[in-house]
C-alpha cells in the first residue's frame, strides 16, 4: 500500500504581504488591511510587523489604531488578492492534480503519486516554496505529513517561511506537547471544558478516558480523542474543491443609522455583489438571509426561501429588502428604535446543474424566458472588462427611489441616460423600460456599441 504524503501550504500574512509586495515603501513597516484606524470595521489581515503591537485579524480597526498608531492602514484590494491566489494555485497544480484550496491563501496538496518527479517529497516542497517566492513574490509556509490533520498543524508552527515535516509514524508524539488550541475541532468553548477537566496539552487529551470525553462532549469528544492520537478520519485531498455552501456580502456603516433609504441602497449594492459572484460560478441561490447588527451590538438574521433559484440582482435585492422592512416593522411594533450598524445579505445555493458543470450549451432553438435572458445580459455586460461598469445611485428627490435595481449600464466617463415616465428631474434618454423601487417605470438606454457586441439573447 502506498503511504500518503500531504502538504498543507499557507501564504504568510497573505493580504498584508500582497500590499507590501505591490508597495515597496510598506516593506518592513506595520501594515493593517481592512480600513482606516477610525472606521467601524475589523482588521482583515496584519503584517508580522503589526502583530508585534498586538494587532490581529478580526480585531476592531479602532482598537488596532490605538495599539499601532504608526501603522499603515489600507482598505485592501480583493482583485489583487485573487490574482495572487490564482498565480499560487497554478504553481500548486504543476506539482499535482490533487489540490484542495481551503481559502485564497491556503490549500492541501496530495503529492503521493508525483513527488518522485521532483526529487522526492522534501525537495518538492522546498522547490514549491522557492517558486512561489520567485514568481509571485510571496512567502509560503509548508507542513508535510501523512495526514491532513498533522500537515495543517505543522504549517502553522514556524511561521513565517516555515517548513515542518512530521515523521511518518510519529504523529501522536508530534502533537502531544502542543497546546489544545492547535487541534482541529478544539475551539474556545471546547478548550474550556477540557481545561476544567485538567487538560492543557494535546497529549493530555490523547491520554484521557474516551468515555469521559464522550460523556462531556458527546460524539465530538470521541472525534477529538482520535485526532489527539494522530488518527485523522479525513480524508482524501479533493482534486476539485467543494463549492462554498453560501455567498454573502456585508457592510458596516461609519455611524449607526436609522435612514432606511441609506440602508436599502447599501443592500442593493450588496445584492448586486452577491449576484455577480453567483453568476461568475454559474450558480443560483434559493435561500436569502438578511443579517442586521443593531446598537448596542445585537445581531439579527431573517431568511426566506424562494420558489425558484436565482442569481438575479433584482430578485435578491427585493427579497432582502422585504426581510429588512419586516425586521424594522417588528421593531416599531415592539416600541423599539434600533439604529443599524451593519447590514448583510447571504444566498445559499444548490449544486450546479449537470449541463452547466459539463460545459454544455442549450440548443440554438431554445429561447430562454425573459428573466433568464436578463441575467445572461447582466452577466455578459459585467464580463466586458474596461468598457462597461455598473451604476447604482439614487434617482433623486422627486421620486426618492433607488435607481439601478435592474443594473444600470454606463460607459466609463460617459453619463448614462435614463428617464422616468412619471416625475421630473431625471436625465433624459431612451431605451428599454424597467420598474424601480418607487414603482415608477424608468427607461434604461443600452448604447449601440453594447447592442452590437451583445450575444443573442
Amino acid at each position: 500500500m502506498i503511504e500518503r504524503t500531504i502538504l498543507h501550504c499557507d501564504l504568510d500574512a497573505f493580504y498584508a504581504s500582497v500590499e507590501q509586495r505591490d508597495h515597496p515603501e510598506y516593506r518592513g513597516k506595520p501594515v493593517i488591511v481592512g480600513g482606516g484606524p477610525r472606521d467601524r470595521g475589523v482588521v482583515s489581515a496584519a503584517s508580522y510587523e503589526a502583530r508585534k503591537f498586538g494587532v490581529h485579524s478580526a480585531m476592531p480597526l479602532v482598537q488596532a489604531g490605538k495599539l499601532c498608531p504608526q501603522g499603515i492602514f489600507v482598505p485592501g484590494s480583493f482583485e489583487a488578492y485573487e490574482e495572487a491566489s490564482d498565480a499560487v494555485m497554478a504553481l500548486f497544480a504543476l506539482r499535482t492534480p490533487l489540490v484542495e484550496p481551503i481559502s485564497l491563501d491556503e490549500a492541501f496538496l496530495d503529492i503521493t503519486g508525483t513527488a518522485h518527479l521532483f526529487g522526492g517529497p522534501g525537495a518538492c516542497a522546498r522547490d514549491l516554496k522557492r517558486d512561489v517566492l520567485e514568481h509571485v513574490g510571496l512567502v509560503l509556509s509548508v507542513g508535510m505529513a501523512s495526514s491532513k490533520l498533522c500537515a495543517k498543524v505543522a504549517s502553522d508552527l514556524r511561521k513565517p517561511d516555515g517548513f515542518v515535516v512530521v515523521p511518518r509514524g510519529g504523529e501522536a508524539a508530534f502533537l502531544a506537547p502542543l497546546p489544545l488550541r492547535r487541534l482541529w475541532g478544539v475551539g474556545p468553548k471546547t478548550q474550556q471544558v477540557l481545561e476544567d477537566l485538567g487538560m492543557r496539552t494535546i497529549g493530555d487529551l490523547a491520554n484521557a478516558d474516551p468515555a469521559l470525553l464522550e460523556a462531556r462532549l458527546g460524539e465530538h469528544g470521541a472525534t477529538i480523542s482520535d485526532r489527539a492520537k494522530g488518527i485523522d478520519e479525513d480524508r482524501e485531498v479533493l482534486g476539485e474543491p467543494a463549492e462554498p455552501k453560501s455567498i454573502g456580502h456585508a457592510h458596516t456603516f461609519d455611524r449607526d443609522t436609522l435612514d432606511r433609504a441609506k440602508i436599502e441602497s447599501t443592500l442593493l449594492r450588496l445584492a448586486e455583489g452577491v449576484g455577480t459572484r453567483l453568476r461568475k460560478h454559474q450558480l443560483r441561490g434559493r435561500t436569502v438571509t438578511l443579517q442586521l447588527r443593531v446598537a448596542p451590538f445585537e445581531t439579527r438574521t431573517r431568511q426566506r426561501t424562494l420558489t425558484e433559484p436565482t442569481s438575479d440582482d433584482l430578485r435578491l435585492f427585493e427579497t432582502a429588502r422585504a426581510l429588512l422592512r419586516d425586521a424594522l416593522s417588528a421593531d416599531r411594533d415592539a416600541g423599539q428604535v434600533s439604529p443599524v450598524r451593519l447590514v448583510g445579505v447571504t444566498v445559499r445555493h444548490g449544486p450546479r446543474s449537470r449541463e452547466r458543470a459539463r460545459g454544455r450549451t442549450a440548443p440554438a432553438a431554445f429561447r430562454p424566458p425573459p428573466q433568464m435572458r436578463w441575467v445572461r445580459l447582466v452577466g455578459w455586460v459585467k464580463s466586458v472588462d474596461g468598457l462597461w461598469t455598473t451604476s447604482v445611485s439614487g434617482c433623486g428627490r422627486t421620486c426618492g427611489c433607488v435607481r439601478g435595481q435592474r443594473t444600470l449600464l454606463r460607459r466609463k466617463a460617459v453619463p448614462m441616460m435614463h428617464r422616468s415616465r412619471r416625475g421630473k428631474g431625471h436625465i433624459e434618454g431612451g431605451g428599454g423600460a424597467d420598474r424601480c423601487a418607487c414603482d415608477r417605470v424608468h427607461r434604461v438606454l443600452l448604447p449601440a456599441p453594447c447592442r452590437r457586441m451583445a450575444p443573442a439573447l
